[in-house]
C-alpha cells in the first residue's frame, strides 16, 4: 500500500474501509493468527515497522487460551495508543455462543465456520450467526465458508488421500446471497496447515487463480484465502490481484515462534529470564510477518525474507 493510503486510512476505525481502500489498489490485508502475547507482539511489531494495516486473528482455541475479552483490550491499547489500524478477527467460529462472546468483546470482524456442515445446515446456521452478531454490532464484519479446506494449522507427513471440494461460483454467489455474509472464504486449491516439505521449502501450495476470479466477479463481497502458508509467492501475487482481499498465514508463525525458541533455549542453558528468552523469538516470528505484509501489498521482500517464512 502506498504512503499517501495509509495516511488516508490510518485513523479509520471501519475494517471495511481499509479492506475497500486496499482493493483499489490491488493490495490484500494480511491476517496473522496469534496464541499468546509474544505472537501479538510480533505481529504488531511488523505492523508499525512496515506501516501496513494488519489483522490479528485468533481461532476458538487461541482465544481460549488467551482470553477472548484480554485479547479485545490487548489490540484495542494498542489502537488507541498509536492510532494504528490494527484489527481483530474471531477465525473459524463454530457455534453461536463462541461468535456472540467474540462479538461482544469487541472483536472487528467473525469468521463464521460451518462448512463441516452439509449445505443447507451450513446456511441456515450461518444466516443465524450473521444475524446475531449484526445485533451486537451492525459494523462487525461476518465471514462464511463454503468448500474444504481442512483443519489444523499443523505440520502434516502427507497430503491428505482426497482433494477436498473446490468451491464453484454458483456455490459462492447462492451462499452470499442466502447467508447475508460480508466477506467469503472459498475453498480454491488452499488448505490448512503445511506438509513438512513445505517447512523445507522443497515444495508450495499452487491456488486455483481463475476459480477465484470467476467466484469473485458472482459474489460480490470481500474474498478470504484461509490456509496461505507454504503457498508459492507468485500465486499470492495472482490470487490477490484475482480477488482475494485478506491471506491468512498461521502455521508459518508457528514454525518460527518453535524454531527460535528452541534456538534461545539451548543458547543458554542456565538462562531463566523469560523476556530475555523471547525477546528473539519475538524477532523471528516478526520478520515472517514482515515479509508476508509487504508481499500482500505488492513491495518487494528479499530472498533472505521470503526463506524466513517457510
Amino acid at each position: 500500500m502506498t504512503t499517501a493510503g495509509i495516511n488516508g486510512i490510518a485513523g479509520v476505525d471501519s475494517l471495511r474501509s481499509v479492506l475497500a481502500a486496499l482493493e483499489k489498489e490491488g493490495a490484500a490485508i494480511g491476517h496473522f493468527n496469534v496464541a499468546d502475547v509474544v505472537l501479538l507482539k510480533a505481529v504488531i511489531a511488523a505492523a508499525t515497522e512496515t506501516k501496513l494495516p494488519v489483522l490479528i486473528g485468533a481461532s476458538e482455541g487461541e482465544r481460549e487460551f488467551l482470553g477472548v475479552r484480554q485479547l479485545a483490550a490487548l489490540a484495542k491499547s494498542v489502537r488507541e495508543e498509536t492510532g494504528w489500524p490494527v484489527f481483530l478477527n474471531a477465525d473459524h467460529t463454530h457455534s453461536l455462543q463462541k461468535a456472540l462472546e467474540a462479538a461482544k468483546a469487541g472483536f472487528h470482524s467473525v469468521g463464521v465456520d460451518f462448512s463441516a456442515l452439509p449445505i443447507d445446515q451450513n446456511v441456515a446456521r450461518t444466516k443465524e450467526t450473521v444475524q446475531a452478531i449484526k445485533a451486537v454490532n451492525a459494523a462487525i464484519l461476518a465471514e462464511g465458508e463454503v468448500g474444504d479446506i481442512g483443519t489444523g494449522s499443523e505440520i502434516h507427513e502427507t497430503a491428505p488421500s482426497e482433494v477436498g471440494k473446490l468451491t464453484t461460483p454458483e456455490e459462492a454467489r447462492q451462499f452470499v446471497e442466502a447467508t447475508g455474509v460480508d466477506i467469503l472464504a472459498p475453498a480454491v486449491g488452499n488448505r490448512h496447515g503445511m506438509l513438512k516439505s513445505m517447512v523445507q521449502g522443497e515444495t508450495r501450495k499452487h491456488l486455483d487463480i481463475e476459480r477465484i476470479a470467476q467466484i469473485k466477479g458472482v459474489a460480490g463481497v470481500f474474498l478470504t484465502l484461509h490456509g496461505g502458508s507454504g503457498t508459492e509467492d507468485d500465486h499470492f501475487r495472482k490470487a490477490i490481484a484475482a480477488g482475494v482481499n485478506i491471506v491468512h498465514i498461521n502455521t508459518e508463525l508457528r514454525v518460527a515462534w518453535r524454531q527460535s525458541l528452541a534456538e534461545s533455549l539451548a543458547r543458554d542453558s542456565n538462562e531463566v529470564v523469560p523476556y530475555k528468552i523471547l525477546r528473539p523469538v519475538v524477532e523471528s516470528v516478526k520478520q515472517v510477518v514482515s515479509s508476508r505484509l509487504r508481499l500482500f501489498h505488492g513491495q518487494l521482500v528479499s530472498p533472505e525474507a521470503v526463506g524466513s517464512a517457510a
